[in-house]
């Protein structure tokens, strides 16, 4: 058995006793992959188990989503931080219904055209949601491969992975072996010593406390507690030099509106 055969049998393996019980692995509706997709994006697993449940009920479907307003989108994503996604989804809803009808494109290069999505989150809801074989790279699976096939080696470029991800790749099922190497990466990542460390793509996550997140974070809650609030209002609330800035941030990107001096959420 070469190297490659018995990585595989190792992560199955290693699956069999440790699969995890996540709600949308039990599902094979594109929405409701793509939905977890884009809440997992810098967000760990059990924020996002919090928050699923309680998104799907409220926006069950493309249809529900794009016909509610980004307040009430806005209003079941606090919590899960990275407002923008919440943002993401209200537009990907809006194109899948105007374009799609009521599903996405089983195309990787057209997906990755919708907001919020890039290469790897495209390949990824198309992979679980069709159980298509392709190849694509996250943070757990980076972690897998720079452990099994770089332990010496320093500065592992993903260009470096793909190749081994690719002969490794279950092509009869796919979907299965994703979430095989995702839960032996999970695994990795409570280690002593992270293997991503090794990445050329290793970067330390900014620190939350003081940031313009944590500033727009403010500013949307304020929105959401008050319904309009008198920029001066804010102002005096908030304290902060950078308010401004994030404002006009907050408008261009189209979360709040601003008449005058008094600020609301886009309806």
């Amino acid at each position: 058995m070469n190297k490659n055969s018995l990585f595989k049998e190792k992560i199955y393996s290693f699956y069999q006793k440790n699969k995890r019980d996540l709600p949308w692995r039990k599902t094979r509706d594109p929405y409701k992959i793509l939905v977890s997709e884009i809440m997992l994006q810098q967000t760990q697993v059990p924020r996002v188990l919090e928050k699923y449940p309680l998104f799907l009920k409220r926006f069950p479907n493309f249809k529900a989503l794009e016909k509610s307003s980004i307040e009430q989108v806005l209003r079941i994503w606090q919590g899960l931080g990275y407002n923008r996604r919440a943002l993401y989804l209200k537009k990907i809803a809006e194109k899948v219904q105007k374009n799609f009808g009521e599903t996405i494109p089983k195309d990787p290069d057209i997906l990755q055209t919708f907001p919020g999505i890039g290469t790897a989150t495209a390949s990824s809801i198309i992979v679980f949601s069709f159980n298509t074989p392709l190849v694509f790279i996250e943070t757990n699976i980076r972690r897998v491969y720079i452990h099994e096939f770089f332990q010496k080696q320093k500065e592992v470029h993903d260009k470096e992975l793909v190749p081994l991800i690719e002969k490794t790749l279950d092509r009869v099922n796919p979907r299965e072996w994703y979430y095989a190497l995702m839960d032996y990466g999970s695994y990795l990542g409570k280690a002593q010593v992270n293997p991503n460390r090794r990445s050329a793509h290793y970067a330390k996550q900014s620190k939350f406390e003081g940031s313009l997140r944590q500033l727009r974070g403010k500013i949307l809650k304020e929105l959401l507690r008050q319904q309009e609030i008198k920029k001066t209002e804010l102002e005096k609330r908030l304290k902060d030099k950078r308010l401004n800035d994030v404002i006009e941030q907050l408008k261009s990107e189209g979360f709040i509106l601003q008449n005058k001096q008094l600020l609301t959420l886009v309806r």
